[in-house]
């Protein structure tokens, strides 16, 4: 059995442990950010269970499922909660507004858009035959890679930023770690995409479950409960004579 229809179930695997973690966690927290990063990573959920369900045969909604969810939005919103736990939170706000009215109008976009299944082959990933498959030059195409480049920067930017804050402040190495792997695994995806539109599709499903696994392993590292140092014994000045 080829591995690349082995991968997609795993990532699917991993993200559905990774959003329940994030759930599990919030629950004690109730930080609107975790909801964001849960929200997104179920989309990239379901965005590789698409990929892996499109081996079997052409399914519309599957496509649909996998464009919608795994193609356009899962990065943007990932990006989200990363912004809105360092953004001022008016302007996390604002962008939030942006983000929830621009998903919409790309829901119903792809929701109402025609597809050419004759185009469709098991033997290439949906990523590299999309473009056939979808018209060409439709506007929903067009919108894609501003989720994409706006999740990007936000989570691999926002990462690196908090990983140097923590370094600075020689405090919370976990954390600092935590968001290196973050940053990793958020570029490895980008990486396999970026290959994947010069025409290389090989490493996608790879470049997806190193994602995946990096990112949930930053969580987890992030999240560990830091050691209070145990106070430093002081002298004892001795009675006077």
């Amino acid at each position: 059995m080829d591995v690349n229809l082995i991968l997609p179930f795993i990532s699917s695997a991993v993200m559905l442990a990774f959003v329940v973690a994030v759930l599990y966690r919030w629950r004690s927290r109730r930080h609107g950010h975790m909801i964001l990063w849960a929200v997104g990573l179920t989309m990239f959920g379901i965005g590789s269970f698409a990929e892996a369900a499109s081996v079997i045969g052409w399914n519309n909604t599957v496509f649909k499922s996998w464009y919608l969810f795994g193609a356009m939005l899962n990065a943007g919103w990932i990006g989200q909660g990363t912004f809105y736990l360092l953004a001022k939170r008016r302007i996390a706000n604002v962008a939030l507004a942006i983000i929830v009215g621009v998903s919409l109008i790309g829901a119903y976009g792809v929701i109402v858009l025609p597809l050419d299944p004759t185009e469709f082959s098991t033997d290439v990933s949906l990523a590299e035959s999309f473009r056939e498959i979808m018209p060409d030059g439709t506007w929903v195409r067009k919108i894609t890679p501003l989720f994409n480049i706006y999740g990007l920067f936000a989570l691999v930017g926002g990462a690196i930023y908090s990983a140097w804050l923590f370094w600075r402040k020689r405090s919370h190495p976990n954390r600092m770690w935590g968001n290196i792997l973050i940053a990793i695994g958020a570029l490895s995806i980008g990486f396999a995409s970026t290959l994947t539109r010069l025409g290389n599709g090989d490493y996608l499903y790879l470049g997806e479950l190193i994602a995946a696994a990096f990112m949930f392993a930053g969580f987890l590292v992030s999240s560990q409960p830091v050691k209070a140092r145990a106070p430093q014994s002081r002298p004892v000045a001795a009675p006077a004579n």
